[in-house]
């Protein structure tokens, strides 16, 4: 069919051109209509980023320097030379019984590995084999290591009164035990004086062993301050 036919018209003529291409290449113009996946990907990256500032018209960034910063206070335990010191300074706190005697001490030496163990009469068999096997949480610990025997001895009585004064009835103790075992000594002569003292033993392996004690006191309730 000629191109100067006349029996078709210029747009019935383009038609069947275009009709003559789709049937020669069918898939040409699929392809050509297709984006690439990277232009499309592309594309709706650049589509989602303009939603997201549209979305952010009229947010303000926060100050910073107006937020408070919070720290948390970190507690250290009582230190025996410390507590000395202090009681020094200002007297020493007010406990039942300020006055131990070394007697029992100086009678009775203690091997630097030996275990600890006392209780009195009264005592449940199973409150003490609680506080043995380390199960009684302890309110609070001193470390009497590089303590002379007064220093320990100031910081034993403040240790107990302190957990008298917070309603606590155990305690720890770490007196070391080096060759002499000297403040283990005095501590094991001490606590078995002091009339808040129901029970002592040296503490589990992984709580310190021989070089420390767990010491259970009387529930303040019990004494005469808290009645007061």
């Amino acid at each position: 069919m000629s191109k100067h036919d006349s029996s078709l018209s210029k747009d019935q003529y383009n038609l069947l051109k275009s009709f003559k291409k789709q049937i020669t290449n069918p898939h040409s113009t699929a392809i050509a209509k297709q984006p690439e996946p990277k232009a499309q990907a592309e594309q709706e990256q650049e589509d989602d980023f303009d939603l997201f500032q549209k979305s952010m018209q009229g947010v303000k960034k926060i100050d910073s320097s107006n937020i408070a910063k919070i720290e948390k206070s970190k507690q250290k335990k009582p230190d025996a030379k410390t507590l000395a010191k202090r009681a020094a300074a200002t007297g020493p706190m007010q406990t039942d019984q300020a006055e131990l005697s070394d007697t029992q001490a100086m009678l009775n030496p203690v091997a630097s590995q030996a275990a600890l163990s006392y209780r009195i009469a009264t005592l449940q068999h199973k409150v003490f084999e609680d506080l043995k096997a380390g199960n009684l949480r302890w309110f609070e610990a001193v470390d009497l290591h590089g303590c002379t025997v007064e220093e320990a001895r100031v910081a034993v009585l403040q240790i107990i009164q302190m957990a008298k004064d917070e309603n606590q009835n155990v305690i720890k103790i770490v007196h070391g035990k080096g060759p002499e075992a000297i403040l283990k000594t005095y501590v094991n002569g001490w606590l078995r004086q002091h009339r808040d003292v129901l029970a002592f033993v040296s503490a589990p392996e992984k709580q310190g062993g021989t070089g420390a004690v767990l010491v259970l006191l009387k529930r303040s309730e019990k004494n005469p301050k808290f009645k007061q």
